[in-house]
């Protein structure tokens, strides 16, 4: 796998190459992500619903995602690897670099946030000291219990036009890259050419720069739920590299997510 860097990423959009991503928690998930291709490997904060069995991801710490990170870039030593900030890690900027440091010092590239126009200083903060920042739009797992369970954001006008804002807003603040969670697919697609930087979907349509799945969700590993933007990539299939393979054609191509996985205004 050749080294990817946060120019690369851009690059990939300036040239229309869509973005592969996937979360990753252990060293030999990384290894195989990296040999199929895959661009960007995030340790979500997701670990505590699909490794913990928690009901959310509010309990995760910070300690926990530095060692899934450390696992994550023992295996794929070229990766580039962004790592969750979890639950009210960076509720002022002094704390959010002193959280992120220890991310950084595990392995991470870069650190991802969720929140809008109130992480504008943080984001600010945390660039001038060095640290990458992935920002987060849309739905935002973290703030689950606010907004009453797992919602598509955006579907109104007023709420559409504040997240392109909010966008707008963290790129000048110094984002580096943009995550959109359950929001409309028109939505994803403006929210894309609205900014400079790589926007990367999750249930957001196929027009943003590229697409981010929970490696248990693309493995239909979640038997009894699988949500509406996912697709079980292993099915019909014999191995996990063809999975992850498959997962990466198809993103590069434009086939995932189809229509049955993305969301109406």
């Amino acid at each position: 796998m050749s080294r990817i860097r946060t120019a690369g990423l851009l690059k990939m959009k300036q040239e229309g190459t869509k973005i592969t991503a996937l979360t990753a928690y252990d060293a030999s998930f990384s290894k195989l992500f990296a040999a199929c291709g895959v661009d960007v490997m995030l340790v979500g904060d997701s670990l505590g619903m699909v490794l913990q069995g928690l009901d959310s991801t509010v309990p995760v710490t910070t300690a926990e995602v530095a060692y899934h990170t450390r696992c994550v870039r023992a295996g794929a030593p070229e990766a580039f690897v962004i790592a969750d900030m979890p639950f009210m890690t960076y509720p002022d900027p002094a704390t959010a670099c002193f959280e992120a440091a220890e991310l950084m010092r595990a392995g991470a590239n870069m650190v991802k946030l969720e929140g809008g126009e109130w992480l504008v200083e943080t984001v600010q903060a945390l660039t001038q000291n060095g640290i990458p920042v992935c920002a987060h739009l849309g739905l935002l797992p973290q703030s689950v219990n606010v907004v009453g369970g797992y919602k598509v954001q955006g579907r109104d006008d007023d709420s559409a036009k504040a997240l392109i804002k909010q966008a707008q807003d963290l790129q000048a603040a110094g984002a580096q890259l943009l995550v959109v969670e359950c929001i409309p697919s028109a939505l994803g697609a403006k929210v894309a050419k609205a900014i400079d930087i790589p926007v990367i979907g999750i249930g957001a349509g196929n027009q943003t720069d590229g697409q981010i799945l929970v490696m248990h969700d693309m493995l239909g590993m979640n038997a009894d739920y699988l949500p509406k933007f996912t697709k079980n990539f292993l099915a019909g299939r014999d191995s996990l590299s063809a999975a992850v393979e498959a997962y990466v054609a198809d993103v590069r191509s434009g086939a995932f997510p189809g229509p049955e996985h993305s969301f109406n205004s």
